[in-house]
């Protein structure tokens, strides 16, 4: 892995992976999309899409630990407070030598720069929550969740994933 070729892709997605318009069912739509990805690969994670407004749909599956919904909370309040995927936010501050206390004050109980969590942006409206995936190491978590969005929105997963 090279940190600056996955921050160049990581770049991109969160250029094209936007939603034109995105309803509760759409958001079910994505849930579902990766609940299914996991249960098919036997994945022990759980997935989450909370909407600045509101959760929108929660899922664990088996093999998934107590500690997962933290992580998942951790890393959706790092996307919910920077408008970046959290796992673009760990690279940055790791090239920086740093962390998100040092840095910005925000404490590691709270905020968690790992992969995982992706904002959900709707074009010419800009980030109105997150999607994220936890249970699996960070690189695998955020290539799950950019996965299944390239799936519901058509996007070319090839053209958009991180590199080996």
């Amino acid at each position: 892995m090279n940190i600056d070729n996955d921050l160049r892709r990581i770049a991109l997605q969160e250029q094209e992976l936007q939603f034109d318009r995105l309803d509760l069912d759409a958001a079910w739509l994505l849930g579902s999309t990766l609940r299914g990805m996991a249960a098919e690969r036997n994945l022990g994670v759980v997935i989450d899409i909370t909407l600045f407004s509101m959760p929108v749909f929660y899922a664990a599956l088996e093999g998934a630990t107590p500690d997962n919904p933290n992580w998942v909370r951790r890393k959706r309040n790092t996307v919910f407070r920077l408008f970046r995927s959290s796992y673009a936010t760990g690279l940055n501050l790791l090239k920086q030598q740093t962390n998100l206390q040092a840095k910005l004050g925000l404490p590691d109980a709270d905020y968690a720069a790992h992969g995982g969590s992706f904002p959900i942006v709707v074009k010419g409206t800009g980030c109105i929550g997150a999607v994220t995936v936890s249970g699996l190491p960070q690189r695998d978590d955020h290539n799950l969740v950019v996965e299944a969005l390239c799936e519901v929105l058509g996007a070319d997963h090839d053209a958009l994933k991180l590199e080996d």
